[in-house]
């Protein structure tokens, strides 16, 4: 007997997004530049709510010229919690309608805006276990994934 549950379905990636999204809090994070997962979020003018939070990592490696200004000791600090500017959090989400996203918060700031800003990664399809193209999701989004944590989002 095959388990069919949304949640031991095989993904496989269905399209790479990488669109800027607006992102919605019930509880506002306590820190602007560590959010939580979000409630709700709109992409291209329709409106997502999050049911559950399938997986979540972060990302605090420092690319090019960034990794060379630092001392070896602080470099080492920063990759395990960050600094200013640098760094993600990512976010695979699964909302009302079934569908699971990739989500990301970039710490960096951009032209004008020193917050940062979230955006939407990819879509996981699901697939027939049987498939060729059955994968179990990897965690990528220019993130390095720790430790998965299965959760519904703050209300």
């Amino acid at each position: 007997m095959s388990d069919s549950t949304p949640e031991a379905t095989p993904l496989a990636a269905s399209h790479f997004i990488a669109e800027p999204i607006t992102v919605e809090f019930d509880e506002a994070p306590l820190l602007e530049k560590d959010p939580h997962c979000p409630n709700r979020f709109v992409w291209r003018d329709r409106a997502f709510s999050v049911t559950e939070l399938v997986s979540e990592w972060h990302s605090y490696e420092r690319h090019n010229k960034m990794a060379e200004n630092m001392r070896p000791a602080h470099l080492r600090a920063a990759s395990r919690r960050g600094s200013w500017g640098v760094g993600r959090s990512c976010f695979r989400v699964r909302t009302t309608d079934g569908r699971v996203f990739d989500l990301y918060y970039d710490r960096s700031p951009s032209a004008g805006d020193r917050k940062g800003g979230w955006f939407l990664y990819r879509e996981w399809s699901r697939v027939d276990a049987t498939s060729p193209d059955a994968v179990r999701p990897q965690n990528d989004a220019g993130c390095r994934q720790a430790a998965p944590r299965t959760r519904t989002p703050r209300r």
